[in-house]
């Protein structure tokens, strides 16, 4: 018996067409999409930089320079003068010490202060502290200079006029500090704590232990703010300081300015020399800004 080999069916699959396969994009597809908002990023960035860059120049004009015209941004003739004018003119090392204290202390209570209020906010669910939330974000509805009668009259009657705890006190709790941490712990998974819970830990253990260290990158981003309000603030520690002996920097540079005359190289000197520890304390601290893995030590 012979047997013929018999020709196999096809499949039902190999009877379909091929789809055709879409050509890839070419990689400079990517590049041309990229270079619009990148040539807008870098507008934005000349627009706002450019005003810094004349203002920093200038300061190295001497005064007869400033008003010349026509307008020039590089100074012909650069000179440190301003500077040193403004340096001896005032007693900046006493204004650069006093206001370093009230910004190292103020900022500290407010990261720990707002840290805590943030975790309470976001972690436990009641109504009152619902409406405690609500409360803390209607201050940023009122003008800064609604608060500062009554703010000034409750640190007198306490008596901490004329010192550095009345610049301190008010500015420790801040609305967009407790904004900030409560909005990234609600993006903290709740399975964390329960499995922190299970293990045995306590309330105050899982805060210090686990919420605080992932909450550095926005401790760090606090910081930086809350150092940069307290170093330019002005109308507040000149509503509560009479002693020039206590003065911070931005009173300092006012008394610079005269009654009937300004010297613009000294005062523009004086207005950079208070910018460097700004500037020092972002480069240090900006790459740790925004920095974080709140899904460490969980399984996917």
């Amino acid at each position: 018996m012979t047997t013929t080999d018999m020709p196999r069916p096809l499949d039902a699959d190999a009877k379909q067409p091929v789809p055709r396969q879409r050509p890839r994009k070419a990689a400079g597809g990517g590049f041309r999409r990229a270079v619009p908002p990148t040539t807008l990023l870098w507008i934005l960035a000349c627009l706002y930089g450019l005003p810094v860059l004349w203002f920093i120049l200038s300061s190295l004009k001497p005064a007869s320079d400033l008003f010349s015209y026509p307008l020039t941004l590089v100074p012909h003739d650069p000179t440190l003068s301003g500077f040193k004018a403004a340096w001896d003119s005032a007693n900046f090392s006493q204004y650069f010490i006093n206001t370093a204290i009230v910004c190292v202390i103020t900022t500290i209570l407010t990261v720990g202060v707002s840290c805590c209020t943030g975790y309470a906010l976001a972690k436990y669910d009641n109504r009152w502290l619902k409406a405690f939330f609500l409360c803390i974000l209607a201050t940023t509805m009122l003008p800064g200079e609604v608060m500062l009668a009554p703010s000034f009259l409750v640190v007198r009657d306490l008596g901490l006029y004329n010192s550095f705890g009345g610049i301190i006190l008010p500015a420790v709790l801040t609305a967009t500090g407790c904004f900030m941490f409560r909005q990234f712990f609600l993006t903290v998974p709740d399975e964390l704590v329960e499995a922190a819970r299970i293990d045995g830990a306590r309330e105050l253990s899982i805060f210090v232990r686990i919420m605080v260290p992932l909450s550095r990158p926005i401790m760090l981003t606090l910081a930086i703010l809350s150092f940069q309000w307290r170093w330019n603030d002005y109308i507040w520690p000149l509503l509560m300081l009479n002693d020039p002996n206590k003065f911070t920097v931005q009173i300092g540079i006012q008394s610079i300015v005269g009654a009937q005359n300004i010297n613009w190289s000294v005062l523009l000197g004086a207005s950079v020399i208070s910018m460097i520890p700004l500037i020092a304390v972002f480069l240090v601290f900006q790459r740790y800004v925004m920095n974080a893995d709140i899904n460490a030590g969980l399984k996917d």
